[in-house]
Formats: C-alpha cells, sequence, structure tokens
C-alpha cells in the first residue's frame, strides 16, 4: 500500500503570525510530499512497499545501499513527527510529570530552552534538534540531514527541523530567532507529555 502525506493536525494558517501559511505550502505541501512520492517510488515493487514507515527507517539505516529509501522514509517520519510538535496558541511551560523530569534533568524550564536552543542553533548545516529519552534519561541531541533518534535505540519526545526550508521564507537567516520562537510560541507540550507517557 502506498504512503500517503499525512494531513495536517491544524490548518495551514493556524500557527500564524510565527510560522506563516506559505511556508507550509512550500515546507509541507512541496517538500514532505516529495518525500512521500520518492519513497513510494523506491520501494514500489519491493518487499518494503508493505512494511511500515518504522520497518523501513530501522532496515535500511545502516545499508549503505539503501541511503536514499531511508532518507526519504526518515523525513517523511520526522516531518510528521514535527508537525505535531507545534500548535495554534502553543509554548508556556510543561506540566505533571514532563515538568518535573524537565526540572531534575536540566534545572528548569530556562535552562532547558538554553540547551535545546544551542543544539538546534549549533547543527552545521541541515538537520534536527531533538528532545529524547535514551536508557530511560532526557536527553538533548542533534542529528544531521534525515537521520531520526529510532536508529539510535531513542525514543523522540519533542523536535525542531533546522533544515533552512523550515525557516527561511518567515526568517531569513535568523536560524536563533526561529528556534527561539518555535520554544516560546510553537511547543505543544501536550504532544511532548504524551510521548513521554507512552515511552
Amino acid at each position: 500500500m502506498a504512503f500517503e502525506l499525512p494531513p495536517l493536525p491544524y490548518p495551514k494558517n493556524a500557527l500564524e503570525p510565527h510560522m506563516s501559511a506559505q511556508t507550509f505550502e512550500f515546507h509541507y505541501g512541496k517538500h514532505h510530499q516529495a518525500y512521500v512520492t520518492n519513497l513510494n517510488n523506491l520501494v514500489k515493487d519491493t518487499p518494503a512497499a508493505s512494511q511500515s514507515l518504522e520497518e523501513i527507517i530501522l532496515a535500511s539505516a545502516k545499508d549503505e545501499s539503501k541511503v536514499g529509501i531511508f532518507n526519504n522514509a526518515a523525513q517523511v517520519w520526522n516531518h510528521t513527527f514535527f508537525w505535531h510538535c507545534m500548535k495554534p496558541n502553543g509554548g508556556g511551560a510543561p506540566t505533571g510529570a514532563l515538568a518535573d523530569r524537565i526540572e531534575k534533568t536540566f534545572g528548569g524550564l530556562d535552562k532547558f530552552k538554553e540547551a535545546f536552543k544551542a543544539a538546534a542553533v549549533g547543527q552545521f548545516g541541515s538537520g534536527w534538534a531533538w528532545l529524547v529519552l535514551d536508557g530511560g534519561e532526557l536527553k538533548i541531541t542533534k542529528t544531521a540531514n534525515a537521520v531520526t533518534p529510532m536508529i539510535n535505540g531513542q525514543k523522540a519526545l519533542l523536535t525542531v527541523d533546522v533544515w533552512e526550508h523550515a525557516y527561511y521564507l518567515d526568517f531569513q537567516n535568523r536560524r536563533p530567532d526561529f528556534v527561539q520562537t518555535f520554544l516560546d510560541k510553537l511547543v505543544n507540550w501536550d504532544f511532548v507529555a504524551e510521548n513521554l507517557a507512552k515511552a
């Protein structure tokens, strides 16, 4: 069964003024769609065509002959996850168990934001910054290009996309401003908490 572009969890203009409908037209409508299309073309008439996205990612991650499949499958997964990491009127502060874990691990929300922003801004070139659960511990990590935490045995809780196409229409070259806006105005802490609870 062919993969499809999953629906956004909100309208394309729902995150304005922090992320424009125009950005979604290109980032979701063009880039994300291209990864889905490419993946379908690459796995057509192969055993991978009947596998889940996660199965394809894990099976192709260490196989140099399947780098194209991995890159497109991982980018489909990463982007779908990223859209859910944001919501209208997002930001604010986490509550409950998630807040407690952030306090214990990072020394509070402000220190978490500093460390997460440093990872995102410090990712050279294209990639992602992540909050993950690794061996039961919260960690901040960053990955290049399409790399996704699951191939390292980590559970993704939160991500921000720092490929230039994620922010260039709204922020031009100001990646730090984009990441700060993501943390202050867009983060869907409920989604992060759900991911932690299911881990």
